[in-house]
């Protein structure tokens, strides 16, 4: 069982001269329920190396079991700082792909070549994808194989209008994953703000925000486990 997880590599949120990047509790906390059932996992971004990191994923009070595991492993912090680069990947060497959210990937992945063909490739495969909060963005130029786009028609969900205006960012955001998601035809669901909730269309597996990551990665694997990959 060899499982992808794709990250950001754009730092910067927009033009309020701050920094931008991968929430932290969306990459580990799926990391650790992808490696503690004995998955392989392989890091990736579009520029390879380290991501940059949300600095405000890294608040005190944004802070987890998962985050504190992760800052006193050092493999897993050697695995993040040595991403591989998009571009170098085979599709066919995963059984899986999963997306971590932060508004980074708004800007690079949601319009990279590379991720597009990826999602594409596995999703034509039969394989499971999945993405939380924010990276259901990245599902914004994919297309099915019959060319429609990939959410069309499918259950989804993601980082809602309403927790973007919570956080001060309707306007600064290149587009709204809400929107965007509705826009292509996805049948879009939310829970309550910063409640976990996750959808299942078959093997498009999305999570609505931080608290849906570890619920997200379970799904995943509960379809790895049935033989859907």
């Amino acid at each position: 069982m060899k499982i992808l997880m794709v990250l950001t590599s754009h730092d910067t949120l927009g033009t309020t001269g701050r920094k931008t990047g991968f929430w932290l509790e969306e990459f580990v906390a799926p990391y650790y329920v992808f490696k503690d059932a004995g998955a392989e996992v392989v890091l990736a971004s579009p520029k390879g190396g380290q991501p940059p990191l949300d600095p405000k994923s890294d608040d005190p009070a944004s802070q987890t079991a998962a985050t504190e595991r992760f800052k006193a492993d050092d493999a897993a912090k050697r695995a993040l700082a040595a991403t591989l680069k998009l571009s170098d990947l085979s599709p066919a060497d995963y059984d899986a792909l999963f997306y971590p959210g932060g508004h980074g990937p708004l800007w690079d992945l949601a319009e990279d070549r590379d991720s597009i063909a990826l999602i594409e490739a596995l999703y034509g495969a039969g394989k499971p994808v999945a993405a939380v909060c924010h990276a259901p963005g990245v599902l914004r130029h994919v297309t099915a194989p019959d060319g429609t786009p990939l959410v069309k028609g499918k259950a989804v969900t993601g980082f809602s209008d309403t927790e973007e205006n919570a956080v001060g960012l309707t306007d600064v955001v290149p587009f709204l994953v809400e929107d965007e998601l509705k826009k292509n035809g996805g049948i879009y669901t939310k829970a309550q703000d910063w409640h976990s909730y996750v959808v299942c269309a078959g093997t498009l597996v999305t999570g609505q925000n931080p608290a849906s990551s570890e619920a997200t990665a379970q799904k995943l694997l509960e379809l790895l486990a049935a033989g859907k990959s």
